[in-house]
């Protein structure tokens, strides 16, 4: 079953000037160049499996300073924990499921997230990948409009663990399509 979508990773170059032109020309690997008119409400993409290990689990809770005792201390866990071994935090659950399906879209920006709920633990071990769903979109601004999409997060064979909306404004190719349309000026 293939999609509907044509696929927009990596198939145009941004063409960077500081550069060798043989280099600027060549697709960029994990980046899209897509806008707000080629964004398509409905369209889904599936990611590889990420296996969360410890080491990567212990390196993310120092960098944010999150030694709570549920995920780092395996004999606390064990003895004390309500899930009898050591979770991996949230908030790398979420990075790392995002992570998972983001590229790098030139003409977008994160303008926020909503809805995100932690719904089933994830503990060291675990293997997850996320499916993200575009969801809506509209004019928003006079140069860029507001697009949601979805990131569901999934461990083992298909349990959801992690959902959220993600919000972005996206550059519009022709602005003057949205003159009068938008909900802001600036």
């Amino acid at each position: 079953m293939g999609s509907l979508f044509e696929p927009t990773v990596g198939i145009v170059s941004t063409h960077p000037r500081n550069m060798p032109e043989e280099h600027a020309d060549l697709p960029v690997w994990n980046a899209e160049n897509w806008f707000y008119e080629d964004w398509q409400p409905g369209h889904r993409i599936r990611s590889l499996r990420r296996t969360m290990s410890e080491g990567e689990s212990h390196m993310f809770n120092t960098l944010v300073v999150d030694i709570h005792p549920y995920v780092q201390d395996q004999m606390f866990a064990e003895s004390e924990g309500v899930f009898g071994r050591c979770l991996v935090a949230g908030a790398f659950v979420f990075s790392a499921g995002l992570g998972l399906v983001a590229t790098n879209c030139v003409n977008a920006f994160s303008y926020g997230y909503d809805k995100l709920r932690f719904i089933k633990p994830v503990f060291i071990g675990d293997t997850i990948y996320t499916v993200r769903t575009n969801l809506d979109k509209k004019p928003r601004y006079q140069k860029m409009g507001l697009i949601r999409a979805s990131y569901e997060v999934f461990k083992a064979e298909g349990e959801l663990v992690l959902y959220c909306e993600h919000l972005q404004t996206v550059k519009y190719k022709s602005p003057a399509d949205f003159a009068g349309k938008t909900e802001k000026t600036s």
